[in-house]
């Protein structure tokens, strides 16, 4: 009987994790799993310090990053991208100031933070790596964008207005930025058709 019982509980187990680990998404032949959601979705909420839904709309949202995710480490992979060390997260982990009653609440280790900060800050790396160098600001697209600017701030009634040129390395990096922006959304939706991206639906009830 006991044999019997034990039988059962190990069975209750195994079903148990294959219901918690079930594949959510397939992004070519790789998968995210449906813990992998609820730890992107606990992560994202302690952050931005914010209650834990775990809910059909949080867990799209959070599967849609990390495909995105999963997109960018295959192109990694396939460019041999260096990565950095773990370490190398230790200080975004201190800047969280992420306590132990924190971790608790979220329900989430300590080094399950440092992993996903670790990885935030890869992909911040490769970004720049990878699309930084076609961007290209003219001097005309500053002057247009601080003409705006100015303009805006007079309607405002500043009185405080800075010139062109003490505004030229703001707006420049203002305006790279959104370019960058532009260049990942218009790569992620070329990686996406490029793939056989799959959800299962039943992971997001």
């Amino acid at each position: 009987m006991r044999i019997a019982g034990l039988a059962v509980a190990m069975a209750a187990i195994t079903v148990q994790a294959e219901v918690i680990d079930r594949i959510a998404v397939s992004v070519g032949k790789q998968v995210i799993t449906e813990s992998q959601i609820v730890e992107e979705i606990r992560v994202t909420a302690l952050l931005n310090r914010q209650p834990v839904a775990i809910d059909p709309e949080e867990k799209r949202k959070a599967a849609e990053r990390l495909v995105e995710q999963t997109l960018m480490r295959r192109d990694m992979e396939f460019t041999h991208y260096p990565l950095p060390a773990l370490s190398e997260a230790d200080a975004a982990l201190r800047d969280v100031h992420a306590t132990g009653e924190d971790l608790r609440k979220y329900s989430i280790t300590e080094d399950e933070l440092r992993r996903h900060l670790w990885w935030q800050l890869t992909m911040l790396r490769f970004i720049d790596y990878r699309f930084l160098p076609g961007i290209q600001i003219s001097d005309a697209e500053i002057r247009d964008y601080y003409a705006k600017k100015k303009a805006e701030w007079e309607q405002q009634g500043s009185t405080k207005i800075p010139t062109l040129d003490d505004s030229r390395a703001d707006i420049e990096k203002i305006l790279t930025g959104e370019r960058v922006d532009q260049a990942v959304d218009r790569w992620l939706g070329d990686a996406r058709t490029r793939l056989d991206i799959q959800y299962r639906e039943e992971a997001f009830r």
